[in-house]
């Protein structure tokens, strides 16, 4: 029941600090849009990461997606369609995605808009050759980093390197 569904942007708002970091990921999986609240299926290391690497005082449940804000914090996806996977997005998803998301930048304004995912930035950026990091180019202010997807799935980054790879957002974050 939960596959196409949306789910909504976690943003700040008026009483909230500017947002620092947009996390961008690449769509809701199923448990996300069936509970409403992002990186929520068991097993996907975004809250343990953001976490682990200093984003927050205290490891968050994904319903607690709320008190991102109060740190300047964001969630957002590339494609609002929900899929049991996100290999499942066609590349013309990914595409009116990213032109969403610079739409959704240049309104916002975050400093750092934070993609996790290399392959939907490559295809939603028309950046083949990106690697996880930071990028060269950001839409006006707001700089680009990506990194690595932290679902179940990828398991080609530890836990241990995500919160790594995190942890050098947030310090450029602090700088």
């Amino acid at each position: 029941m939960a596959r196409d569904r949306t789910i909504d942007d976690v943003l700040p708002g008026p009483g909230d600090p500017p947002l620092r970091v947009l996390f961008c990921g690449i769509n809701p999986g199923l448990v996300s849009a069936a509970t409403g609240y992002h990186f929520a299926r068991p097993g996907n290391r975004f809250w343990p990461v953001l976490h682990g690497s200093g984003f927050t005082p205290r490891l968050l449940r994904p319903d607690e997606q709320g008190e991102l804000a109060s740190w300047g914090l964001g969630i957002t996806n590339m494609a609002a369609r929900a899929t049991a996977r996100a290999d499942e997005l066609t590349p013309d998803e990914l595409v009116a995605g990213g032109r969403r998301l610079r739409a959704l930048v240049a309104q916002r304004r975050p400093r750092w808009l934070a993609v996790v995912g290399i392959t939907a930035y490559r295809t939603a950026f028309d950046a083949p050759k990106a690697a996880v990091g930071r990028q060269d180019a950001g839409p006006e202010e707001t700089g680009i980093w990506v990194l690595p997807n932290p679902s179940g799935l990828n398991a080609h980054w530890s836990r241990e390197a995500m919160v790594e790879e995190f942890a050098r957002l947030r310090a450029a974050t602090d700088g």
